[in-house]
């Protein structure tokens, strides 16, 4: 991995972007792949997106597009420091990834839909009362840069493992696209799995927009007294 991290670096700007973007592009086709199979699966038939929601998907893209360059530029300037060792910790870096964000990410979903925020860029996401996979990426731009910002800014201050987060990135696109499922999915209630943000978790939250603000777990709605299980 530290070998195609060096190769990159040594790319124009231009070139760089035009790679990260077709990796972008490639994690938008495999979401909405696994979206549409995880809807067969349960026998729900796949409902062609909008051009307006397409658009605004394909602005999602190129926003993660930059997220991604921005954060590939702060790894030249040695402001985010990766380990490309492997190593049996890459898990404890991981599951540090996977609860920092999903608890900034409660915070910051409570703040936007408890001030004046919720107006101005959460009401598009929120337009879907029944979410289907493009909705995961259909969102204000604003809010696209916030989630990568947070993403970039967790990165900064420890020098996490490469393996580590190709995990998290991965179970974030998993976790978002089982969440805009439209309720159809596996439901958990027994055991540590019943913690888990399943589709139904995530579709009584654009039923009923006063709770459910976890996207990963629904520890934080259950210690802040959000969470509904309906």
């Amino acid at each position: 991995m530290k070998h195609i991290l060096t190769a990159l670096s040594e790319l124009p700007p231009g070139i760089q972007f035009l790679v990260f973007l077709a990796q972008n592009l490639f994690v938008f086709a495999a979401a909405l792949l696994f979206g549409a199979l995880m809807l067969r699966k349960n026998g729900v038939p796949w409902e062609p997106a909008s051009k307006r929601d397409r658009f605004i998907a394909a602005g999602t893209v190129l926003i993660n597009t930059v997220v991604t360059q921005a954060g590939f530029m702060l790894w030249q300037k040695g402001w985010i420091v990766i380990d490309s060792s492997w190593s049996a910790y890459f898990f404890v870096d991981a599951l540090i990834l996977f609860f920092v964000m999903d608890f900034l990410m409660y915070v910051f979903h409570w703040t936007i839909h408890y001030s004046f925020l919720y107006r101005f860029i959460h009401t598009l996401h929120h337009e879907a009362i029944d979410p289907k996979p493009i909705d995961l990426f259909v969102l204000h731009p604003a809010e696209t840069f916030a989630f990568g910002g947070m993403w970039l800014a967790i990165l900064l201050p420890w020098a996490f493992n490469i393996w580590a987060m190709v995990l998290y990135l991965v179970l974030n696109v998993v976790f978002g696209i089982v969440g805009h499922l439209g309720g159809n999915g596996q439901h958990y209630n027994t055991g540590i799995t019943r913690f888990i943000g399943t589709s139904r978790f995530h579709h009584d939250h654009h039923r009923n927009l006063h709770c459910n603000f976890g996207f990963y777990t629904n520890l934080w709605d259950r210690l802040f007294g959000t969470y509904v299980n309906a």
